[in-house]
């Protein structure tokens, strides 16, 4: 029998350890593909022309080949032994792979060793945010109130914001480093220093303890012995359509990686794209808890649509203004198009896509659902490249390429059942206690 204690909810607590979390995540991750940008070509590979580039931004989606792997395994112990033990584990995972990328020898040193090492540590990476973001919006939910329950899974998101603000600040001085230093060791420090960031998470984490929801589960035996065969059993059309949805972080991939590539193809200082990031990443630390808050309000569905559709018609503009020589413009169109458009989708979708799986299968439902959608965010910046995105003119083909996957997860959205005002305990089951084929 399990203690008060043990079973009463945290939803603070619980958002604080998510945001916490994924800061740690998207830190490195954004720290990854800052430098797949603008570090690796020179000092992973033999050149640092185009091809460089796209072989480059192809380590940065080598991680998103691993994910669905790790999604079915972390889903799979996440449902079975709880959220809480398997975020502990993808925590250090991903901080010890960050470090080891930051004491890597380059293409001078080992030849083609350098970039096979970096695919490794990539890939471990990839296996580690499998199941955080899954894990993480999956114990917020369980611990939150009914009524507040995309509220606080916004802020598993926005620790996204807090780990690419702090990388970011974090790599700008690097970039203004002179060349014989910054492609030497100068590049390695915010690698090394990701250390500092897990050990914070680590003790703000371990004291968290696992959802009421999971260990009502386990006390009444309705812990599945094999979450997938359930899932694909009773949820496949919601996998399907959380990865047809999950499409959307593709937008975010493509503001804060590929635009870094574009922005220096069309005259802007490296320095200034950064900023941008920075910026538009500030102002969704605000944005992001209200658009959770109006979820709660008047549903998931209207407030995701509308992060994807105003994705699609402000991305062309704001490409745009990157070539147009207007600093102030520039800004107000990256705040506008991440912090006031993607922004939405990107608060909500924890609720949103969690909402439609059952506690037994949960953490499973998010984590594969999302890692095959992320494939496309994951190489995103390496097609776009392929196709011309990252030259004079390649606003077009990365406007195009935001309109589609936009437009796809819009749709996918409409299909969804509106769950607002489902308590917890009935997630995933129709009213006579069956699973949802909606």
């Amino acid at each position: 029998m399990t203690t008060p204690a043990t079973t009463r909810k945290t939803p603070v607590k619980a958002a604080v350890a998510s945001f916490m979390g994924s800061a740690v995540e998207y830190y490195d991750f954004f720290l990854f593909g800052s430098a797949a940008a603008l570090i690796f070509p020179t000092v992973f590979f033999p050149s640092g022309d185009d091809a460089a580039l796209v072989m480059s931004f192809a380590t940065f989606g080598f991680a998103y080949i691993a994910r669905p792997f790790g999604a079915v395994i972390l889903g799979h112990f996440g449902d079975r032994i709880g959220r809480q033990k398997v975020l502990m584990f993808t925590l250090l995972l991903m901080g010890i792979s960050t470090f080891v990328i930051g004491c890597l020898p380059g293409y001078e040193q080992i030849g083609w060793f350098a970039p096979i090492l970096l695919v490794v540590c990539r890939l471990l990476q990839g296996l580690s945010a499998a199941g955080e973001q899954a894990g993480a919006s999956s114990l917020t939910l369980e611990h939150a109130p009914d009524d507040r329950r995309a509220f606080f899974t916004s802020w598993t998101l926005t620790g996204t914001q807090g780990g690419q603000i702090l990388a970011a600040l974090i790599f700008i001085p690097v970039v203004a480093l002179p060349d014989d230093i910054k492609f030497t060791w100068g590049w390695r420090v915010p690698f090394w220093l990701s250390a500092v960031v897990v050990i914070v998470a680590w003790f703000i984490r371990r004291s968290l303890h696992e959802t009421p929801a999971f260990e009502e589960a386990k006390q009444q035996g309705t812990i599945a012995r094999m979450p997938l065969i359930p899932l694909l059993r009773d949820h496949w059309r919601d996998v399907i359509r959380v990865i047809c949805c999950a499409f959307i972080a593709a937008v975010s991939t493509v503001f804060g990686n590929l635009a870094l590539a574009y922005g220096k193809e069309v005259g802007l200082a490296e320095s200034l794209t950064l900023w941008l990031v920075v910026v538009a990443n500030i102002f969704a630390l605000g944005t992001q808890p209200l658009f959770g808050r109006l979820a709660d309000r008047i549903g998931r569905k209207p407030v995701f649509i509308y992060g994807a559709l105003s994705s699609a018609a402000l991305m062309p503009f704001y490409m745009l203004s990157m070539s147009s020589g207007n600093t102030p413009l520039i800004f107000a169109l990256a705040v506008l198009t991440f912090s006031f458009g993607y922004a939405a989708a990107n608060a909500v979708w924890p609720a949103f896509y969690g909402e439609m799986f059952s506690t037994r299968v949960r953490f499973s439902g998010m984590a594969i659902g999302t890692q095959l959608g992320f494939l496309m965010a994951g190489f995103a910046p390496s097609i776009v490249t392929a196709l011309g995105g990252v030259s004079e003119g390649g606003w077009v083909v990365i406007s195009l390429f935001t309109g589609a996957i936009s437009v796809i997860a819009a749709i996918s959205a409409l299909t969804a059942r509106e769950t607002r005002d489902v308590p917890t305990e009935q997630l995933g089951l129709a009213p006579e206690g069956r699973r949802v084929h909606a």
